[in-house]
């Protein structure tokens, strides 16, 4: 059976961190579906559409990579797309214990996903996409913890 990994989150925007774990999750599974999902608690700073557009040609040459978009429950959009793992980044114990308790309800929601966690490398632990919004909202320079170049989306976005 195929062994297929989503790896869920808003990615607004898709961080070093993100790429990293995906890459190293891509060695591990047959396929790596990043799903940019709509969170609705969140107000976006960069448009699904455009993250889709950076990503798909970030991910190009990689053929066992997808991009995709969803709504609603997590555990659902995995069942829905034959998915078996969660694969999550965690950078420190703060993200271990908000991860363990969306693992534990994605488990009750769908009890055949599990939840594969990676350590973030640690020249990536301390950047969040938070941290990208925040130094570019007020005129910073974010291109060395994105893997694409931040003015590809936020010239034709953001202004």
């Amino acid at each position: 059976m195929k062994r297929i990994a989503l790896f869920p989150g808003s990615f607004d925007p898709f961080t070093n961190g993100h790429y990293d774990v995906v890459l190293r999750g891509a060695k591990l599974f047959d396929e790596v579906i990043v799903a940019i999902g709509n969170n609705s608690s969140k107000q976006r700073y960069i448009p699904v559409e455009k993250m889709v557009e950076v990503m798909t040609r970030l991910f190009a040459d990689q053929h066992n990579i997808k991009v995709d978009t969803f709504k609603g429950l997590t555990a659902e959009y995995a069942r829905e797309k034959g998915a078996q793992f969660l694969l999550r980044g965690l950078r420190n114990t703060t993200d271990f214990e908000y991860e363990n308790t969306i693992a534990q309800a994605n488990k009750h929601v769908n009890h055949d996903l599990e939840s594969v966690f990676l350590i973030t490398s640690p020249q990536l632990a301390a950047i969040s996409s938070s941290i990208i919004r925040e130094i570019h909202r007020f005129g910073g320079n974010v291109d060395e913890f994105i893997p694409f170049r931040f003015s590809e989306i936020a010239d034709s976005v953001l202004r």
